[in-house]
């Protein structure tokens, strides 16, 4: 069993950035791809950004491009979400998802067997 704790949420003013962590109760965790998801209210789950076990691979949604950062620390059993020049629309829950994986990232939601509970982010104008 894998457990995922998110932390780093929080409120923000527009323009800010902020880093979001995921930490994992997992042996090997480097043998783990990880995705940041993101849900804001009556939305659909949606991918942030994603990397592979070893970091080599990293995935962006096209419309973060450019202002978000992911990376890991397998030493730490973590990965981060960095954010920068933050707004409104980037309010939402931010989830950390994780899947037994040598290879590769995966960018949708039924790709991830394990889920943290989510951190509020909440980006005012």
């Amino acid at each position: 069993q894998v457990q995922l704790v998110e932390s780093g949420g929080g409120l923000v003013q527009a323009g800010d950035s902020q880093t979001l962590s995921c930490a994992a109760s997992v042996r090997a965790f480097g043998t783990y791809a990880v995705g940041w998801f993101r849900q804001a209210p009556g939305k659909d789950r949606e991918i942030v950004a994603a990397i592979s076990g070893n970091g080599d691979l990293k995935y962006y949604q096209d419309s973060m491009r450019g202002r978000v950062t992911i990376s890991r620390d397998n030493a730490k059993n973590s990965v981060y979400l960095q954010m920068d020049t933050l707004d409104p629309g980037d309010t939402a829950v931010y989830y950390c998802a994780a899947r037994r994986s040598f290879l590769g990232y995966y960018t949708a939601v039924s790709d991830y067997d394990y889920w943290g509970h989510g951190t509020q982010v909440t980006v005012s104008s």
